[in-house]
C-alpha cells in the first residue's frame, strides 16, 4: 500500500451524471468529426506512428511536447479569447472538457489535502483505492476550492502550492480500438497482457504536479467476459492502468480495472517515482488526461517574446528603408540565430508537418503562425546580413573570426535539422 499510496482511484458513481453525459458526448463528437490523429514521434533517432490517436485541448496558445513532437492545443472556451469553432458541436465538446478539467482540479486539491492531513496524523493505513468516498461536486463551481475551505486543512502557502500543482492547463485526449490493431506489445515484467501504451513517465510537466485521467470505454458486446480461457491475473477484456516502481521489477506491479466513467489521480511526485502503462481491453476506449504542462518554453507568449528580443537587433534606415544590424557582437549574433532555429524547428515545422489537422476543430492557430512566419522571414534576412557584414574589411579580424566561428556552429545545426525534418 505504501508503494502506491499516491494513486487515488474513483469509481464512476462518484462523478455527477450530467458531467459524464457531457464529456462522453464530447468524445463521440470529436471522433465523428475525425479530430483524433496518430502522432509521428521520434524515439532514439527513429520515427514511429503511435498506435493511439490523440488530440490536445487546453488553454489558448499552449503546446505540449512529447517524444520530440509538439502538439498545439485546440483552445477550449476561454474568457477574453475570440475562438471560432468549426461547428457548435465541437464548441460543446471543448466546453465539456473544460468542465471536466474544473471538476478534476477540485478533486485533486481535495485528494492532496487529504494526504497531507493523514501524513500529519501519522495514519499509516492509507488505502490505495477508495471506492466508497463520494466527492460529487456541483457543476456550477468555477474550478477552484475556496480559500476558506482550504485554509481549514492547510496553511496559505501550501494552499497556493496545491492549487498550482493541480491547475491543469491542458488535456491530452486518447482514442484506441484494440480490435483494429494488428499487433499489441505484451507487458514484459508482470504478465499483464496486451499494452496499448508501454511503461513510461509523462514528460514535460510541472514538478510534483498531479495527473488526472478520466476513462471512457465503449462497453458493449465486445466487453462480455471471455470464457474461452481462464487467465491468471487481470481480465483481458477490461481496460486497466498499470503502475510500477520506476526501474524496479522486483516490487509487484499494480493493475487497476477501468470501467466506463472511472477516473484516477497520480498525486505529487508519483509520475516521477513510478512508471505507468495502459493495458488494452477488447472495446474501444477514450481517455482524457489532464496535466499541468511545463509551458515555460511552450506558449505563444513565450515565443513571441523571443522573436521580439531577436528583432531588437534589426534596424531600418529612415531614408533608404534599408535594413541593417545594430550589433555584430558574438553574443548578440548567437542569441538571434538560436532564436531563429527555435522558431523554425520548435514551432513552424512542428506545426505544419502535422498537416491541417487543427483546422478540423478551429482556425485559431492560423493567425499566430502567420505572425511567426513573418518574424522568421525577418530573421532569415538577419542571417544574410551577418554573412554580408563579416565579409567586410572594416571588421577587426579577431572579432570577425569569433563571430564566424559561433555563427557557423548555429548554421551547421540549422542545416542538420533541415535535413532531418525533410526526411520526416
Amino acid at each position: 500500500k505504501t508503494k502506491y499510496s499516491k494513486l487515488i482511484f474513483r469509481k464512476s458513481d462518484t462523478v455527477p451524471e450530467e458531467l459524464h453525459q457531457m464529456v462522453q458526448e464530447g468524445f463521440l463528437t470529436l471522433q465523428k468529426h475525425n479530430c483524433f490523429f496518430q502522432d509521428l514521434v521520434r524515439i532514439k533517432g527513429k520515427d514511429f506512428v503511435t498506435p493511439v490517436s490523440r488530440i490536445l485541448i487546453g488553454n489558448p496558445g499552449c503546446t505540449y511536447k512529447y517524444l520530440n513532437t509538439r502538439l498545439f492545443t485546440v483552445p477550449w472556451p476561454t474568457e477574453g479569447y475570440d475562438i471560432k469553432y468549426c461547428s457548435p458541436q465541437i464548441h460543446n465538446a471543448c466546453k465539456a472538457l473544460i468542465r471536466l478539467n474544473d471538476y478534476l482540479h477540485i478533486e485533486a486539491v481535495k485528494a492532496l489535502q487529504g494526504q497531507n492531513f493523514f501524513e500529519t496524523k501519522e495514519i499509516k493505513d492509507t488505502t490505495v483505492i477508495d471506492r466508497e468516498q463520494n466527492f460529487a461536486t456541483s457543476l456550477t463551481e468555477k474550478g477552484s476550492v475556496s480559500k476558506d475551505q482550504s485554509s481549514s486543512c492547510v496553511p496559505e502557502d501550501d494552499y497556493i502550492s496545491l492549487k498550482n500543482r493541480t491547475s491543469y492547463n491542458l488535456t491530452l485526449l486518447n482514442y484506441m480500438d484494440p480490435l483494429q490493431m494488428l499487433y499489441l506489445k505484451q507487458e514484459p515484467y508482470f504478465g499483464m497482457g496486451n499494452m496499448a501504451v508501454s511503461w513510461h513517465h509523462d514528460e514535460n510537466l510541472v514538478e510534483r504536479s498531479t495527473v488526472a485521467v478520466y476513462s471512457y470505454s465503449c462497453e458493449g458486446s465486445a466487453m462480455e467476459e471471455s470464457n474461452e480461457q481462464k487467465l491468471k491475473g487481470r481480465d483481458p477484456s477490461v481496460w486497466h492502468v498499470g503502475l510500477k516502481v520506476a526501474w524496479d521489477i522486483e516490487t509487484p506491479g499494480l493493475a487497476i480495472p477501468l470501467h466506463q466513467g472511472d477516473f484516477y489521480l497520480m498525486l505529487d511526485d508519483l509520475n516521477m517515482t513510478h512508471q505507468h502503462c495502459v493495458l488494452a481491453g477488447f472495446s474501444p476506449r477514450f481517455s482524457s488526461t489532464h496535466r499541468v504542462a511545463d509551458c515555460s518554453r511552450g506558449t505563444l507568449e513565450y515565443i513571441f517574446g523571443q522573436c521580439e528580443l531577436a528583432l531588437q537587433n534589426l534596424q531600418t534606415d529612415s531614408d533608404s528603408m534599408a535594413l541593417s544590424l545594430k550589433s555584430l557582437e558574438t553574443a548578440v549574433v548567437k542569441q538571434v540565430e538560436e532564436i531563429h532555429n527555435e522558431v523554425e524547428f520548435e514551432w513552424l515545422r512542428q506545426f505544419w508537418f502535422q498537416g491541417k489537422r487543427y483546422l478540423k476543430c478551429s482556425d485559431w492557430w492560423l493567425k499566430p503562425m502567420a505572425k511567426l512566419e513573418e518574424f522568421w522571414r525577418k530573421m532569415e534576412i538577419m542571417t544574410s546580413l551577418v554573412l554580408s557584414e563579416v565579409g567586410r574589411e572594416e571588421q577587426i579580424e579577431e572579432q570577425r573570426n569569433e563571430t564566424i566561428s559561433c555563427f557557423l556552429l548555429v548554421l551547421t545545426e540549422r542545416q542538420r535539422l533541415r535535413k532531418e525534418w525533410t526526411a520526416r
